[in-house]
């Protein structure tokens, strides 16, 4: 069984008397370990594939498996427990709290979840280590860099080791400087902490640092290096 398993997903958004369908029969699967890249024109509805798996949105017709888990039919309660054991997530905009360190950002995800204040402490001292940002760990977002508040971003979407980090457009606000420092660092932590990455992207030297690059179009699903409708062996 593969780690992320999507099955025949249709996701429609009724706007008016309008019926929008960003995916329409998608099916997907993802390796554990794998670091996937997906593009697609602006509304082609990567986001909308990312926060499927994430679980922060529900699909009409379909089904969604993930770490042996169908998300599918969770209630809302079960899937945000769910989602905090399981779900990485990197954002565009970092959402860092500003009022809390980089400690402290960090710390959030951990607060849902039984464990002691000592286990806390470990976890996030090994995240913020994995980012280059141990000695940041007291600094308050104002008094960070771009890239800095995405590197607390990624170690807050890593410390609970959840089972999939999803990240959307993470160098969507970054200069290219910063931006390819924040690429290597995705790459790193999937090779040497064998963390599964799936990349939503717009920017396709971005996308090529992945293992395996995807591409929307039309509401479905395809290999980026091939013209064949993505299929999957059942």
């Amino acid at each position: 069984m593969s780690l992320v398993e999507v099955r025949n997903v249709t996701k429609r958004y009724h706007k008016g008397d309008e019926t929008i369908t960003p995916l329409d029969g998608v099916s997907l699967d993802v390796e554990s370990g794998q670091f996937v890249s997906l593009m697609g024109a602006s509304g082609t509805g990567k986001s909308t594939l990312l926060n499927l798996i994430a679980g922060i949105d529900r699909a009409n017709e379909g089904t969604i498996n993930v770490a042996g888990t169908d998300i599918t039919h969770l209630s809302r309660s079960g899937l945000a427990n769910w989602r905090a054991a399981n779900i990485g997530y990197v954002f565009q905009t970092h959402n860092l709290v500003p009022v809390l360190t980089a400690y402290e950002n960090v710390e959030m995800p951990l607060l849902l979840l039984p464990m002691s204040r000592a286990e806390r402490r470990r976890r996030i001292g090994v995240a913020l280590e994995a980012v280059g940002l141990t000695d940041r760990a007291s600094h308050y977002p104002r008094q960070l860099s771009g890239g800095q508040e995405q590197r607390v971003g990624i170690a807050r979407a890593i410390v609970a080791h959840p089972k999939v980090v999803v990240a959307d457009e993470p160098t969507g606000d970054l200069d290219s400087d910063t931006s390819e420092q924040i690429l290597r660092l995705l790459v790193r932590l999937n090779k040497e902490l064998a963390v599964t990455l799936l990349m939503v992207t717009h920017d396709a030297d971005a996308a090529t640092i992945a293992g395996r690059r995807l591409r929307l179009d039309r509401g479905k699903l395809f290999e980026a290096d091939h013209a064949e409708e993505l299929t999957i062996q059942l």
